[in-house]
């Protein structure tokens, strides 16, 4: 980065006014984070980012940026000439290095992941994706495109995972206005990028979180032309299919793209399969005015094969869980029975948006849009039921920045997202993997408003102040619609679980509820930055979390055998309530985090370490059988973390990545619990890769991925999953300029273990309560580019 030599780059085209001494620089919202390309990163949520179409170069001269609000840039207009295949194929990786430098100066947890670091998968799932990100644990739930548990700072206490992360596809989130998501929708592989964003970094993008925000960047027309189809697949049945198509004429570019999976998978029940399609349209209205819109449909179903307790984990991880059975009085293997009651999810989204930008001369104008629409079945076990849920979620975001410097870093911005929607939830008996008779309907209405205001005031040479402060208010209406007097309950024999006992029922009673939340959480953070390679960091926060509609009513007085509102079998006409609506309060916590980043010509690194104190932090408990409790705020824990990334390259052909995640949440003084870890938290965990470019044409890749402590099932830490260590070896192979192949071995030992579990709060010894991972896995494709 040292020296004069100009380099030449794009970036998106905006107005340009005369600099003193002869020279351009640009004012365009598109560099006031940087001076390289965006274009090819239209729709990144990196602060003060915007939209783009046509790109014009820059020459900039490779001084030191001294100060993150001091960077200037030089703009010249290409000559009439296309531009070289050369700088063509460049853009891409520019475009990566664009949101990663203004990453560098941020002062807080972030990480990207650009396409060329998503490896060609037989097997893609948001795990492989996000495996290189220290900090972000993302743990497969059934091997393929699920619901996998994301582990985030905060976001671990659910399987499946349904709250705790916003979601954003393009900056528009997918969550629910309530907060809720199904992880399942999001799609890296048809991502351009994918932008990470830990604890408070957020909260700038309309986040109530504690933990953070996952960004999911589309390519255009612009960023990639042409056309391309890839098929792929191997062990367990995996058959994978994409394409996509794009192009620009004048000002307007246009981006189509698909992907199909289906799986068999690991176990015996254990299918899955995704269509998945979107595209969007940029128009440049004029020189300063730019508009894309966006629209996608994903439909989404896979079986919930159920979890094993330790024994049958070990003794073959292929079945299926079969439930408990009473032998003697005495309940063995406690649990679901997925044999009897087929436990699956099928879950589709349509989504339709626009993101327009102005930029007038050092100010930025930005506007979103999205609305989407979800029908989600998800058939649970017989203590919980069918719940169905179809509805249509409404969000607006308008944000403004202002950068009369051209800096690295806005000088002040500030975010207004709205979102509201209503669904339609239905609930069901599941009777032997059958919709029986319904007892249970409500009207679930939600709406959230985030208000978030921020500068960065350079207070001495490399010294940067970055202050802010955000607002929440949120409704979770609930009416319930259910008009019977009486709701209907069903039972199995526990000692044989396939003969039903006489049906009952117990009286209705009213799971209406109105709650209302808002909280202020303000931050401030110091940054240094001693030369353009390295950055320091220090920063306080307070983060505000709402619960969601499933924290507030959940299914309960459930059993294995039994449904909802059933807490005995026997007792048909036993009262007992079937929902629970529970009063929860917001998760509020303060944080201190602190970091370092930087690079050299061989080595790069990237170190945060943060501390929350957490009041009501809300948990989602289930029973010895994994049957709900609904959710409860804890008292008080604490959450410490390190979260380091590291790069080296030891060699033009041979460079290796570590990525490794601390975690050490805690229950504070709590009457019941102690001092104990959280159920689910993986304490560490460690991926080391090493990839070696043999030819130009040739690579090749190892991975391991290392858990190497026991993992608490349950609050009571009274039961545990084991350490584990996997190794991956994968190759690519470039035949020529069209054709591309690729291969890979998963889990090359053929190791057993566990790769999640449920959370509960307190375990048995025989508890079901172990996922079991894939076995070892053979998968090819191949792709082409024209």
């Amino acid at each position: 980065m040292n020296g004069d030599t100009p380099t030449k780059v794009a970036i998106a085209t905006g107005t340009i006014r005369q600099a003193g001494g002869g020279a351009f620089r640009t004012v365009t919202a598109a560099v006031l984070l940087s001076s390289v390309s965006q274009a090819c990163l239209a729709q990144s949520a990196t602060p003060g980012s915007t939209i783009a179409l046509d790109p014009i170069l820059v020459e900039q001269s490779r001084q030191p940026e001294r100060s993150a609000v001091r960077s200037r840039t030089v703009v010249s207009r290409p000559s009439a000439s296309a531009p070289t295949a050369a700088q063509q194929q460049a853009q891409p990786a520019q475009s990566a290095d664009v949101v990663r430098r203004r990453f560098d100066v941020l002062p807080g947890g972030v990480a990207l992941v650009a396409q060329q670091d998503m490896a060609s998968r037989g097997n893609p799932t948001l795990a492989n994706s996000l495996s290189g990100i220290p900090g972000l644990i993302v743990q497969n739930f059934l091997g393929s495109n699920d619901q996998p548990r994301i582990q985030m700072r905060g976001a671990a206490q659910q399987n499946p995972a349904e709250r705790g992360v916003l979601i954003l596809n393009n900056g528009l989130p997918i969550n629910r206005a309530d907060g809720s998501f199904i992880v399942g929708f999001a799609n890296p592989q048809q991502a351009e990028s994918i932008e990470v964003y830990r604890g408070y970094m957020a909260n700038r993008l309309g986040a109530t979180v504690l933990s953070g925000a996952i960004n999911f960047v589309s390519p255009t027309g612009s960023s990639q032309p042409g056309a391309q189809i890839g098929v792929s697949g191997g062990s367990f049945g995996q058959f994978n299919t994409s394409g996509q198509v794009g192009g620009k004429k004048d000002n307007v570019d246009a981006f189509f793209q698909f992907d199909t999976t289906r799986r068999d998978g690991f176990r015996d029940y254990n299918s899955s399969e995704r269509v998945s399609v979107n595209g969007n349209v940029g128009v440049a209205l004029s020189e300063n005015v730019k508009t894309r819109f966006f629209m996608g449909y994903t439909d989404l179903g896979f079986d919930v094969a159920g979890p094993l307790n330790k024994a049958a984990l070990y003794a073959d991880p292929k079945q299926t869980a079969t439930g408990p059975r009473v032998v003697g009085g005495v309940a063995t293997n406690p649990g679901p029975n997925a044999v009897r009651d087929k436990p699956r999810r099928e879950a589709s989204q349509f989504m339709v948006g626009n993101r327009t930008t102005a930029t007038f001369d050092a100010h930025l104008f930005d506007v979103a849009m999205g609305y989407t629409y979800t029908d989600d079945q998800f058939r649970f076990p017989i203590s919980s039921g069918v719940r169905t849920t179809q509805g249509g979620d409404f969000t607006g975001v308008a944000r403004y920045a202002y950068n009369p410097a051209a800096a690295l870093l806005p000088l002040f911005e500030t975010t207004a997202q709205y979102s509201v929607g209503s669904a339609d939830r239905g609930y069901y008996l599941n009777q032997s993997g059958q919709t029986g008779a319904q007892f249970g309907a409500n009207r679930l209405n939600a709406q959230t408003l985030s208000l978030y205001a921020g500068a960065n005031v350079p207070v001495w040479q490399q010294w940067v102040l970055s202050p802010s402060i955000s607002y929440a208010y949120a409704t979770r209406d609930n009416d319930d619609v259910y008009t019977a007097a009486r709701r209907p309950t069903i039972a199995y024999n526990p000692s044989n679980p396939t003969a039903l006992l006489p049906n009952g029922s117990v009286a209705t009673q009213s799971s209406s509820y109105s709650r209302n939340y808002s909280g202020w959480s303000p931050s401030l953070a110091l940054t240094y930055r001693p030369d353009a390679m390295q950055t320091f960091f220090i920063a306080g926060s307070h983060s505000f979390e709402p619960p969601t509609h499933d924290d507030l009513i959940a299914t309960v007085n459930g059993t294995p055998n039994s449904s909802p509102g059933r807490p005995t079998p026997n007792g048909a006409l036993l009262a007992a309530a079937a929902f629970a609506t529970p009063n929860l309060g917001a998760q509020t916590a303060n944080t201190v985090e602190g970091g370092w980043r930087g690079r050299t010509d061989r080595f790069s690194w990237d170190v945060v370490t943060y501390y929350s104190w957490v009041d009501n932090e809300l948990l989602t408990l289930r029973d010895v059988t994994g049957a709900a409790l609904a959710a409860v705020n804890a008292d008080r824990t604490t959450h410490f973390g390190v979260e380091l990334g590291a790069g080296v390259r030891f060699s033009d052909r041979l460079s290796g990545r570590l990525a490794y995640t601390y975690q050490d949440f805690r229950f504070a003084g709590d009457p019941v619990r102690g001092n104990n870890h959280l159920g689910g938290v993986v304490p560490h965990l460690i991926h080391a890769q090493l990839q070696l470019q043999a030819t130009d044409a040739w690579m090749v890749q190892g991975a391991v991925r290392w858990s190497p402590t026991e993992v608490a099932v349950d609050n009571m830490n009274t039961l545990f999953a084991d350490p584990y260590a996997v190794a991956d070896l994968r190759t690519e192979y470039q035949i020529d300029k069209t054709f591309r192949v690729f291969g890979e071995i998963t889990n090359l030992f053929d190791k057993t273990y566990a790769a999640t579990t449920l959370v509960v709060d307190q375990a048995t010894s025989g508890q079901a309560a172990f996922l079991p991972a894939d076995g070892r896995g053979f998968y090819a494709g191949i792709k082409a580019k024209f």
